[in-house]
Parts: structure tokens; C-alpha cells; sequence
């Protein structure tokens, strides 16, 4: 299926890796220009030569590096973005951090730390990004949150930025309607990628995430990035141009919510 996406120019917030990564590797495979931005100049090089190798024509890669729990990181990615290709169709908002532990433990540098490295992100590149997609008549944000910001699970300050996420991808929605910019949460389950805190963990304590997998994923497997990917490739098309303020469960059955 050709979902339309060719010549479109898409910025993907922490891409160098997991979610962020495969996002832009569903995208340039359609033929949409990419721009991926991370802290680390080593990571985003070797990202932008896996993207280049999976582009399909006419797709460009550009890396920027910034660090995105800044707004001024924020805008030079976006920026770079407009000067390279010429504007912005698709904001894929990826970047997520939250540390803590109970709420008697969790202490206040802790909880806003989660909100500064995970939802002023999105909002930050969405208000950047937005006057660039009315000037083009339209485009599509889309903020990966998690089931966890649908129902309980991991830390609570993840559970509370991730659901805090969900709600601005609604209310952004009702609000751009009117410009033809579409905008939607996607909640993953349990995703398993090289580096990630599942593979770290499952490596550390196979047993435990054994038992984990049994009690908790239906499918005896964790997700994997690419099919978390293809959705936010889909929603970025106009194949999905009557989908939007919703949010899309991407978790194999995980969750317990509906």
C-alpha cells in the first residue's frame, strides 16, 4: 500500500534509537524526508546512515544535534528542519524521561524532571512546528505516549507524564482541527530493543522477565520497535485522514484498560 507520504518532510524527537529510530525508518521507507536529532554526535551518525540505507526515493536524512529538554535545543531541530527541506509536515514527539519511585519517595527535582524531559518536549515542538504545518495546509503531530499513561504501571511519574501526554494530543487535536492538522497519541506496550530497559533488564534477570512475559504479554513475546514504526507511518499518511484525537494501543494485548 503507497501511503502517500513521498516528498513529505517528518521531525522525530529522540531517534537515534528504539521507537524514535523505527519511526523514522517506516517513514523514510515511504519516501518522506527526515530529520532525527540526539545528544550524543556518535549515536545520531551512526542513526543517520541506518536511515539513508532504508530510504526509498526521494527521501533525505538530516541529524541535528540538541538536547531536547531544552527549548532552545527544541527550536534548533526545528529550525534546521524548515531550512533544509522547506517546512514541516509531521512532528513524531518521542523524547520520554522519568526517574522517582513511590509518592512518599519521589522527591520534587524528581517529578520535574519527568514533565522537563518528556511532556515540555512535545509541547515546545508542537508550538514550533505547528506555524510551519498551517503555512503548508495541514500535517500531523503525533506524541508516543504508553498504556502506562492509560493505566497504572511502571513508575508513577511515568504513568503521570505519559497520561499527561495522551490528554494534549486530545485537546491539540480539537484545537487544529480547523488548520487540517491531525493529531494523535500512540500507547505501546512493552517494547524490547537493543539498549532499551527491557533488554537490559531481560539480560540481567532472565527468570524475572520470564515470568513477566508469561503473566503479563498473551503473546509470549515483547513488541518489537518496527511494529510500534508502522503505526506512526500510517498515522502520518493520508490513508489515515480521518483518524484523529484518538489514542492508538499498540501492545499486543497488554493492557487491561478496555
Amino acid at each position: 500500500m503507497d501511503l502517500g507520504l513521498s516528498g513529505k518532510v517528518a521531525v522525530i524527537t529522540g531517534s537515534t534509537r528504539g521507537l524514535g529510530l523505527a519511526s523514522a525508518t517506516s517513514l523514510v521507507a515511504e519516501g518522506c524526508h527526515v530529520c532525527v536529532c540526539g545528544r550524543t554526535q556518535a549515536t545520531l551518525d551512526a542513526a543517520v546512515a541506518s536511515l539513508t540505507a532504508a530510504a526509498a526515493a526521494p527521501a533525505r536524512v538530516l541529524g541535528v544535534q540538541a538536547d531536547l529538554a531544552s527549548e532552545a535545543g527544541i527550536r534548533t531541530v526545528i529550525e534546521r528542519a524548515v531550512a533544509e527541506f522547506g517546512g514541516i509536515d509531521v512532528l513524531v514527539n518521542n523524547v520520554a524521561l522519568a526517574r522517582g519511585a513511590d509518592i512518599l519517595r519521589t522527591t520534587d527535582a524528581e517529578w520535574q524532571e519527568a514533565f522537563d524531559q518528556t511532556l515540555f518536549p512535545a509541547i515546545r515542538a508542537s508550538r514550533l512546528a505547528v506555524p510551519s504545518m498551517r503555512k503548508r495546509g495541514g500535517g500531523v503531530v503525533i506524541i508516543v505516549s504508553s498504556l502506562y499513561g492509560r493505566e497504572a504501571g511502571g513508575r508513577m511519574t511515568y504513568n503521570a507524564v505519559k497520561a499527561a501526554e495522551i490528554s494534549l494530543a486530545k485537546a491539540m487535536a480539537r484545537d487544529l482541527a480547523r488548520d487540517n492538522i491531525r493529531v494523535n497519541s500512540i500507547a505501546p506496550g512493552s517494547i524490547s530493543f537493543p539498549g532499551g530497559s527491557w533488554y537490559k533488564r531481560q539480560q540481567t534477570d532472565p527468570e524475572g522477565i520470564a515470568d513477566f512475559i508469561r503473566a503479563e504479554l498473551p503473546f509470549g513475546r515483547f513488541g518489537r520497535a518496527d511494529e510500534v514504526g508502522d503505526v506512526v507511518a500510517f498515522l502520518a499518511s493520508p490513508r489515515a485522514s480521518w483518524v484523529s484525537g484518538t489514542s492508538i494501543v499498540v501492545d499486543g494485548c497488554q493492557s487491561r484498560s478496555f
